[in-house]
């Protein structure tokens, strides 16, 4: 009849339906697997949260990540995920690296995370005014940064970072830093220090022309003083004003927080008469000029302080104990805001005329 199959070519007919019918399920249960929730073993999760770790090494081949992103606890049959990844067409473009498997993540975004790189990144802070002492000590407490520098000495680290012989007190820019997991805090430290040189290019550049400071090493030193001896951004052109007067006429700029550097570990958070008269490279109340090296790690404020200082006729200032400074341009009237600031006498009393 017409329009009918001979019998040999309606069995050939039924066995394509059904191939096309089984292909047509299987990418359909592909498609539901590649869109469905990983489930993530919690025993293997980063305390107090409930992500996984996971560490792609350089080199790993595609089948290594899928095995690898099952022995970080996802509860996944590696093989499919390595096929996933192969009839993707990306599997080559993973990036190594250090990343965490968040609940919620499917076959599908695990891949597309792999692909861009993005990685778990952690963070450490280094604070304007901070030493070298300082900074360390947060790099050594900083969540799994790996911690090369233990052991090493500053002199060590200033060679491993190809400065040799060069102070690292002031030669790290502050500011906040980001890394991923087991990164070397070496890494961190060429960063804050390459960062440093950028910034105090960049200041010098801007520098006043008539400046008693010749280097931008010697801008380096009075920015970190500036920094020290203000938390308050508005008095710090005024204070490098007063430090730069100081510099032209010869006398010794007698800074608290130089004295405190040079005392180190002697320092017992008060400052004593005895303290001021004990001769140290940074005593600046023994010694003329800038001290030998910074004494803390200045920002931005305060670098742009030291080389655009404000012209002013101010020799002296003292703490209001607001946060704020008063200056003064004669010894009579310093004496007289000391009086008032620091000791607490009424300026017009008979005792303080």
């Amino acid at each position: 009849m017409p329009g009918s199959f001979p019998r040999g070519d309606r069995a050939v007919r039924r066995l394509l339906l059904g191939l096309f019918f089984l292909l047509a399920l299987g990418a359909g249960a592909a498609a539901w697997w590649l869109h469905q929730p990983l489930v993530l073993t919690p025993a293997r999760m980063v305390p107090g949260t409930t992500s996984l770790d996971l560490s792609i090494e350089p080199g790993t081949t595609p089948r290594g990540v899928a095995q690898a992103v099952a022995d970080a606890g996802v509860q996944v049959n590696p093989q499919a995920l390595f096929w996933w990844f192969r009839l993707s067409g990306q599997a080559r473009r993973i990036k190594a690296g250090s990343y965490e498997i968040n609940p919620g993540a499917t076959p599908r975004s695990v891949l597309g995370m792999l692909v861009r790189g993005e990685e778990t990144l952690r963070t450490v802070t280094l604070v304007e005014g901070w030493n070298f002492r300082q900074f360390r000590d947060a790099l050594a407490k900083a969540e799994q940064l790996r911690p090369d520098t233990q052991g090493l000495s500053d002199d060590s680290i200033m060679t491993a970072l190809g400065r040799p012989g060069l102070s690292p007190e002031g030669r790290f820019y502050p500011d906040t830093y980001s890394y991923a997991k087991g990164s070397s805090d070496l890494a961190v430290l060429k960063r804050a220090m390459r960062l440093m040189d950028t910034r105090l290019a960049s200041a010098w550049a801007q520098r006043s022309p008539d400046l008693p400071i010749k280097t931008p090493d010697e801008a380096l030193v009075l920015a970190s003083i500036v920094e020290k001896e203000t938390g308050r951004a508005g008095d710090r052109p005024m204070i490098a004003g007063v430090f730069c007067n100081r510099l032209r006429l010869g006398m010794m700029l007698q800074t608290d927080p130089t004295v405190i550097y040079g005392l180190g570990a002697r320092f017992d958070g008060n400052l004593h008469k005895s303290d001021l008269l004990l001769d140290t490279p940074w005593n600046t109340y023994t010694r003329s000029g800038l001290p030998p090296t910074p004494i803390a790690m200045p920002g931005k404020g305060a670098l742009m302080a030291a080389v655009q200082p404000l012209a002013t006729k101010a020799l002296y200032f003292v703490a209001r104990g607001d946060g704020s400074s008063q200056f003064s341009a004669s010894l009579d009237e310093h004496n007289r805001a000391v009086n008032q600031f620091q000791r607490g006498q009424n300026p017009r009393s008979p005792q303080n005329p």
